[in-house]
């Protein structure tokens, strides 16, 4: 009897390794799957339709390392720091409950994922999932310059404000005409680099300068006399186009843009990849005395 309960106990034993086995296997399979199902649903099949064909997410093993730490309590911007993962955009999102990790797939293709699958910015995605729980998490990595060089960016910018202000337009609740247009100023755009370039050296996004400036002194400081000014900052844009489609979104910075006392602008961006949003853009506008 002795031997019989220790050969029993045994096959129990790998039995259940087995299941345990076959379980992890058709997980990993099915995370495979996922990944196709992400796709489909980005692409407008099923449930999910689309003005316009996305192209496909690139799995990436260290965005699998992240959905992996998120379903363990991490948090994504500190994953991805761990990880090594430079990114311009990222997002994450979840299902959870019995069986999630089995159903995954049905359940992406009847709940409303649509609007985080189909962010058109996203390119790479890491999926991580167990029997109750699926994690998906999707990025865009951290390009390594502007698409625009630096003085043609500043250019481009001014030529962008410039279109703006010819047309009226409303910033959140408060009209403005079309006014003049600005011109350049070389001791505006100074300025702004310095601020831009202070930003993404020590990691941070504020109108006050690491040393308790304001934009008022900064310009100050580069010789420019003002009777009136304005600052809009922007961080993580990687062309003009995006950095001025942001701050006409933002009533502030849009009533900046517009505002008729503003002769003149200067604008500059600068790049550190070791920074939380990569590169950052400063944009000041001036009245001169």
């Amino acid at each position: 009897m002795q031997n019989n309960s220790i050969g029993n106990l045994k096959t129990m034993r790998l039995r259940t390794l087995s299941c345990l086995l076959l379980l992890a296997v058709s997980l990993d399979a099915a995370a495979s799957d996922l990944y196709a199902v992400v796709n489909r649903l980005r692409a407008g099949e099923g449930v999910c339709a689309v003005a316009k064909k996305l192209p496909p997410l690139t799995p990436r093993d260290a965005l699998e390392r992240v959905a992996r730490d998120l379903s363990e309590g991490g948090k994504l911007e500190r994953s991805l720091r761990e990880v090594g993962y430079q990114t311009a955009r990222s997002s994450a999102f979840s299902i959870k409950g019995d069986a999630a990790g089995a159903q995954a797939a049905g359940i992406l293709a009847r709940q409303s994922s649509c609007r985080e699958l189909q962010q058109a910015a996203m390119t790479e995605v890491g999926i991580y999932q167990d029997a109750r729980q699926v994690w998906i998490v999707m990025a865009a990595p951290f390009a390594s310059s502007v698409t625009v060089p630096g003085h043609a960016s500043g250019q481009r910018v001014l030529e962008l404000i410039n279109q703006a202000r010819a047309t009226p337009r409303y910033c959140g609740e408060k009209e403005f005409n079309a006014v003049r247009p600005v011109r350049w100023n070389d001791s505006l755009a100074e300025a702004s680099r310095l601020h831009a370039e202070d930003m993404a050296r020590y990691n941070y996004f504020s109108h006050s300068g690491r040393d308790g400036s304001d934009p008022g002194q900064r310009v100050e400081r580069a010789g420019y006399r003002y009777r009136s000014l304005g600052e809009n900052i922007a961080a993580g844009q990687m062309n003009p186009e995006d950095a001025m489609a942001g701050w006409i979104k933002s009533p502030p910075h849009c009533a900046n843009l517009m505002n008729p006392t503003f002769t003149e602008m200067g604008v500059a961006f600068a790049i550190d990849p070791r920074s939380e949003m990569g590169v950052y853009w400063t944009q000041a506008f001036g009245t001169p005395r």
